[in-house]
C-alpha cells in the first residue's frame, strides 16, 4: 500500500536541525526507531504540507532523505506569539509546581478549545512570565533520514475523529 489520504502512517526516523542562516552541520533532536515510531494520518495530520508531500507514494521499507527549509517547515518566529502572562495562572490548584516555571521550560497548556499546546517560558519577569507559543521548531530547517515503518488504510474513526495513538 501507498502513502496517500487517509492513510495511516508510521515512520522511523532521525531528526536533525539547523538554524535558518547557520553553517555549522545539523544537530539531532530527535530519533523515532521500531520501538517507538511516529505515526500520523496522512492529509490530516497537522504537519508541515511540504513534509506530507516528500513522503506520498511510498511503501513500506522505502527510505527518505530530504530537507524542509524554515518556509517550507515551521516558518519564521511570529514576535506576536511572545506574550506577558501573569505568573498567578500557573498554581499548584491548577497543576503547576514551581520548578516547572523555570526560564527554558516548556509548560502543558490547552487552548480555549480545549486542544494541548506548549509555550516556552523565556524569562521570569518577577510578577509574570514571557511565554513563546510558537513552535519549538520554529525558525529551523528540518533534516530527515529515515524509513517508511508502516503504511495502512485509516479507519472510519481515525478519519473522522483524527489519528491518535
Amino acid at each position: 500500500m501507498k502513502i496517500n489520504e487517509n492513510t495511516v502512517v508510521g515512520l522511523t526516523y532521525e531528526l536533525k536541525v539547523t538554524n535558518e542562516a547557520s553553517e555549522d552541520p545539523p544537530f539531532s533532536v530527535e530519533v523515532r526507531d521500531e520501538s517507538d515510531p511516529f505515526y500520523f494520518l496522512f492529509g490530516n495530520s497537522g504537519l508541515p504540507e511540504a513534509f506530507e508531500k516528500k513522503l506520498k507514494e511510498k511503501t513500506i521499507g522505502d527510505a527518505f532523505q530530504f530537507v524542509l527549509e524554515v518556509a517550507e517547515a515551521y516558518g519564521k518566529p511570529d514576535d506576536e506569539l511572545i506574550v506577558s502572562v501573569p505568573k498567578a495562572q500557573f498554581n499548584t490548584e491548577r497543576g503547576f509546581q514551581e520548578e516547572m516555571l523555570q526560564e527554558g521550560n516548556f509548560l502543558p497548556l490547552v487552548d480555549e478549545d480545549g486542544y494541548p499546546m506548549q509555550a516556552k517560558i523565556v524569562k521570569d519577569l518577577g510578577e509574570e512570565l514571557l511565554l513563546d507559543f510558537n513552535h519549538p521548531l520554529t525558525g529551523m530547517n528540518l533534516h530527515f533520514e529515515g524509513e517508511v515503518f508502516e503504511v495502512r488504510e485509516a479507519t472510519d474513526k481515525e478519519r473522522d475523529e483524527g489519528f491518535m495513538i
